[in-house]
């Protein structure tokens, strides 16, 4: 039979089960995270059933059950989104690509063209997901030259800011490209550029990324202390805008790695309350904008780390299930990739080989990769493969496909 019950009332069903929690646990649970008082116990308990099986709770109730199940409202009761195209910036400026290169040319610019270049950097940030690298490095490239040349037109104050914001906006891209590719000076150059122009334009945001670009690299290099350091930057520099989340994830997996599971769930749950009082964005695409779903995507990377295998299976599966279309297109390749390594270290742990091979290698396949992040995680599952499958010629050939991998990309070979 199929489940035609809503994705939100599976997912629920699911997580209390990752818990080994019954239903009267967890309505205990939800009684904890309320903020005021709930009807009695069996009048709840008949409540979450009618939930699991498929009655929508009302907005009272939705943040306190993302609550109980370390989320957030949106990544269980998604709100609609707008997902942008190539013919976004036609609709909404009236300009093609070679009108907005002409009217780059003259001697000042006026506010459509910098409305198209908006929307234009927004478009290039939203292909960050999926787009080939050496395809998104080059259009990165080209964009950011047209808007730093804009430098030498007759700006006014308030134009020269904008610009310098969209020249620190297009160097974040390209730097996470440049690092996906595993150039990873070039990467740290072009971060560097960014921080810089950030700091010159005075925008919090941009400067806020670039910190999170600072814990990123320093987390795929092992430096977790610097990883911890950088995000407290960052969070400094732009404590009110989303970014602010990415680094209480980023912090959580640099606890998680160091062992110290009580500080993987202060700062999951930092980033848990910040996520929850900001509004919902309006396009989930930009790479540069944390969308309830990521929040689920550093949980699971943390309870992977610190053995909590049967929780980190239940958010694989909705990260997949989230990253994927209905026509199995991949909107989210590289979150996919981690979601499968994540599935593969709890098929090994739990004895299961085949599966936590299929898992492995799928993870390793595609055309959009961040070698540097799949290499981080794909060496926790090789760790499980060494120690409890070392005699295995198939696990042994899964270890030279990663070594394979980390060859094609110097400084990034897994130990």
């Amino acid at each position: 039979m199929t489940d035609d019950r809503p994705t939100w009332a599976r997912r629920i069903a699911a997580e209390r089960q990752a818990r080994d929690w019954s239903q009267r646990d967890a309505v205990r649970a939800l009684r904890a995270h309320a903020p005021t008082e709930l009807p009695a116990e069996d009048s709840m308990i008949r409540q979450w059933k009618r939930w699991e099986s498929g009655q929508a709770p009302n907005d009272f109730y939705q943040p306190i059950i993302a609550a109980v199940f370390g989320t957030v409202t949106h990544a269980l009761f998604p709100a609609p989104s707008r997902r942008d195209g190539e013919k976004e910036i036609l609709a909404a400026s009236g300009m093609e690509t070679l009108e907005i290169v002409s009217r780059l040319n003259r001697s000042d610019v006026d506010s459509a063209t910098l409305d198209a270049l908006r929307i234009t950097t927004d478009r290039l940030c939203s292909e960050y997901p999926f787009m080939p690298s050496g395809q998104l490095i080059i259009e990165g490239r080209q964009w950011l030259r047209r808007v730093v040349e804009l430098h030498t037109k007759s700006l006014t104050l308030a134009q020269h800011r904008e610009v310098l914001a969209l020249s620190g906006w297009l160097a974040l891209l390209v730097g996470c490209v440049e690092y996906d590719m595993g150039d990873r000076h070039a990467a740290e150059s072009t971060r560097r550029a960014a921080l810089s122009l950030a700091t010159e334009a005075d925008h919090a945001e941009v400067a806020g990324w670039a910190h999170e670009m600072r814990a990123w690299f320093a987390l795929t290099t092992g430096d977790y202390r610097g990883v911890i350091s950088a995000a407290q930057a960052g969070a400094e520099a732009a404590p009110n805008h989303s970014v602010a989340v990415q680094l209480a994830g980023q912090e959580a997996k640099a606890w998680a790695r160091l062992g110290d599971r009580r500080q993987v769930e202060v700062a999951l749950d930092k980033g848990r309350r910040l996520l929850e009082g900001m509004p919902h964005p309006e396009n989930l695409d930009n790479h540069f904008v944390v969308d309830p779903a990521k929040f689920d995507f550093y949980s699971m990377d943390c309870y992977r780390l610190v053995g909590e295998d049967r929780l980190a299976r239940t958010l694989a599966e909705e990260v997949l299930r989230a990253g994927t279309d209905f026509d199995g297109t991949e909107r989210s390749p590289m979150r996919n990739a981690e979601a499968r390594v994540t599935l593969g270290v709890a098929a090994a742990r739990e004895g299961d080989l085949d599966q936590a091979l299929i898992h492995g290698e799928r993870a390793l396949q595609g055309d959009r990769q961040s070698v540097p992040s799949l290499i981080m995680t794909s060496r926790e599952l090789a760790a499980v493969m060494r120690q409890r499958y070392s005699t295995e010629p198939t696990a042994q050939d899964y270890l030279n496909h990663l070594q394979d991998l980390g060859r094609e990309k110097p400084g990034f070979l897994p130990s």
